[in-house]
């Protein structure tokens, strides 16, 4: 029976950071509300996809930087755009699926970086 309960409240959390958790991918202005509304409520599962999508952000400013170096910064910053749309949708649609799973690629690392925010 305890275990029914336990998978009940988990369930309910998932369910209160859901939105939280998508309006952290939807732009930075997304991020940083759902930052600033998760700090009110301190859900595990929204502030997991807030780091994945933190994560996400830092890696794009990274790219734009490196997009500013002529002809192989473009080739790395197209390739670069088009691995981090694949990661973002990626995110999105766990969040959606109520999935605290990582983001392809880099979503580890995020997680390990970003684990005191």
């Amino acid at each position: 029976m305890e275990k029914t309960e336990t998978n009940t409240n988990t369930n309910t959390t998932t369910s209160e950071g859901k939105t939280i958790a998508i309006i952290a991918y939807l732009t930075i202005i997304g991020l940083i509300i759902a930052y600033v509304m998760n700090n009110e409520k301190k859900n595990a599962f929204a502030k997991y996809h807030i780091i994945q999508s933190l994560g996400i952000a830092l890696t794009a400013i990274a790219l734009s930087i490196v997009g500013l170096i002529p002809i192989l910064g473009w080739i790395i910053n197209l390739i670069g755009i088009l691995v981090l749309l694949y990661m973002w949708i990626m995110g999105l649609i766990n969040a959606i699926n109520e999935k605290q799973q990582p983001v392809p690629i880099l979503g580890k690392h995020y997680e390990e970086w970003f684990k005191n925010i």
